[in-house]
């Protein structure tokens, strides 16, 4: 099949899983600390950039690792990477990080693929299973250094459980595959760190938002997209109801 017959979602996929081989790999060839993780960034985002301009050449990408270039705002269709999301997590030799591959097209967050390779673990839009129903009272997943006020009231008003996790992918992921019922972040967050996480979260039946209730909206000038609320539909006018009460 030639490269321009895969789908999006299947693009995604294969680039995120051949990336994240090639950061378990390097994880594991002895490096440790800033250094194995500053060439963890470097040498996915090299691979990622080098498949998705062979694949779709002419695309505008847009990178944590790389210069942005705003001409993308003005195209219906822009790749949005996170080549090594949880960087101080793949340093410390943990296993909750994520390589993030998504595509925006007009603002919405149409396909992606996160893998989660300590796992041996990738979820795509395509095929995606539909996520678990929400457990009663639900696990919370939240930053690992800062866990966001908004979470703490969330999970005293329904009596849920807060689970420090890592990359903003790993916790998305959590939810999708029922590991956990609720991811709520505030407090800073860019377009890289939630867009292949949100298009795996809406093909699983999920709800994602801003905490406020409004839809993520990507390729804007602004990279900084800064909270975000994923959990089940159900789930999700109660949250919303209690964060607007605060």
């Amino acid at each position: 099949m030639s490269a321009t017959a895969i789908g999006d979602a299947e693009l995604a996929r294969s680039i995120a899983e051949e990336a994240g081989a090639l950061l378990h790999r390097l994880q594991h060839a002895g490096g440790s600390g800033a250094e194995l993780g500053a060439e963890g960034d470097r040498a996915a985002n090299a691979l990622i950039l080098e498949r998705l301009r062979a694949a779709r050449p002419g695309e505008f990408i847009l990178s944590e690792e790389s210069e942005d270039d705003p001409a993308r705002c003005a195209a219906r269709r822009c790749w949005i990477i996170d080549p090594l999301d949880g960087t101080s997590e793949y340093a410390a030799m943990r296993a909750d990080w994520a390589v993030h591959v998504g595509l925006s097209i007009d603002g919405h967050p149409a396909a992606g693929a996160v893998a989660l390779p300590a796992r041996g673990r990738v979820l795509s839009s395509e095929g995606c299973a539909a996520a678990p129903p929400a457990r009663v009272p639900p696990r919370i997943v939240v930053s690992r250094s800062r866990p966001p006020v908004e979470a703490v009231a969330v999970a005293e008003a329904l009596g849920g459980a807060l689970v420090p996790m890592g990359s903003a992918g790993a916790k998305a992921m959590a939810v999708v595959t029922g590991e956990a019922d609720i991811y709520l972040h505030s407090g800073g967050q860019y377009v890289w760190d939630n867009c292949a996480p949100a298009a795996v979260a809406l093909a699983a039946g999920l709800h994602v938002s801003r905490l406020d209730g409004s839809p993520l909206v990507y390729n804007r000038a602004d990279t900084w997209l800064p909270d975000l609320l994923i959990c089940a539909p159900p789930v999700a006018k109660t949250v919303l109801a209690v964060l607007a009460a605060r």
